[in-house]
């Protein structure tokens, strides 16, 4: 985003914060840039987010997730927006949002898989709150992924591996249920609420709904099935994930068997994020890092094996 944009939307984060006058100089509020990539921008002051929202999104679908998002059925789900701002920055949708505490990437031992599992399977077990709810976004990224890939012009032989792989899903994945989905899980999109009277432990809170819609409930667990086949995300680490959302009463998986549901939706999710790794790494002018490569290794897995992800043996 071009510097005078970036400004205005931190200037709408501090109007939100502080809605009264605030004397010069007198706010020492936490202030910054949070993210700022092509898919949103997002700005923080004090205890309010805004979020310039991707260009060129559809009004109507826009609105309708935020929608879903402020729905008091949900409020135990996800983060609540707040009044949304004025206007449009660089043409760009805009929303606000209570600044929530993100899961720390420093203590992976204490990331709340198990409260992850049982916010999703509520998610899925809820009715849509809103009429025309569009489809929520997982199998289109996949797609997108690819693309970009392609258009970043990588020539490596990987390139090849990833294409291979993404050649074993099925067209149109079948579709064993239509209900709620965040449409793009990962920790990332989970903040400790800031504290409610109802909930003075501060929960933790589903956030970003801009993939949100209707669809099917295994692509949300679809990215740590993928990490547990490919040996990144530990065994117990999966087993107390997926028990959750089965305690839960999560309808996305048989739990006689939740491959059969997950295999596609994980394969489309390997392909994904090797296909990103090898875009962002030729953009940067870089190698890939160890786990980009354990990555496409699974690719060459999926090419080679093309009816399974199967999990690692020893499990």
């Amino acid at each position: 985003m071009l510097a005078h944009d970036l400004e205005r939307l931190r200037s709408l984060a501090r109007e939100a914060a502080h809605p009264g006058p605030t004397p010069a100089g007198v706010c020492s509020c936490p202030d910054g840039v949070l993210a700022d990539r092509e898919d949103g921008t997002v700005v923080r002051h004090g205890a309010v987010v805004v979020k310039a929202h991707a260009p060129g999104i559809d009004g109507e679908e826009h609105r309708a997730r935020i929608a879903v998002a402020a729905h008091p059925g949900l409020r135990d789900v996800l983060l609540p927006p707040l009044a949304q701002p004025p206007g449009t920055v660089d043409d760009r949708l805009l929303t606000a949002w209570p600044h929530g505490t993100p899961v720390d990437p420093a203590d992976p031992d204490a990331a709340p898989w198990e409260d992850a599992a049982r916010l999703l399977a509520l998610l899925h077990r809820t009715a849509p709150p809103v009429k025309r709810l569009p489809d929520m976004r997982a199998p289109v990224k996949a797609t997108l992924a690819v693309d970009r890939m392609r258009r970043a012009g990588a020539s490596r032989p990987a390139v090849e591996t990833v294409l291979r792989a993404w050649g074993t899903l099925p067209k149109e994945p079948a579709r064993h249920l239509r209900v709620l989905c965040h449409g793009d899980f990962h920790l990332g999109q989970l903040v400790r609420a800031p504290q409610r009277p109802q909930h003075p432990a501060s929960p933790w809170l589903l956030i970003d709904v801009d993939d949100l819609g209707l669809g099917d409930p295994a692509w949300d667990l679809a990215r740590p099935a993928a990490w547990f086949a490919a040996g990144i995300l530990p065994p117990d680490v999966w087993s107390r994930f997926l028990g959750a959302y089965l305690a839960a009463a999560g309808p996305a998986v048989d739990p006689r068997d939740p491959w059969v549901q997950l295999d596609v939706p994980a394969r489309a999710l390997t392909v994904q994020t090797a296909a990103l790794a090898l875009a962002k790494s030729t953009a940067e002018g870089r190698p890939l890092d160890e786990v980009e490569d354990v990555m496409i290794d699974t690719c060459a897995r999926i090419g080679s094996a093309p009816t399974e992800l199967t999990p690692p043996a020893s499990t």
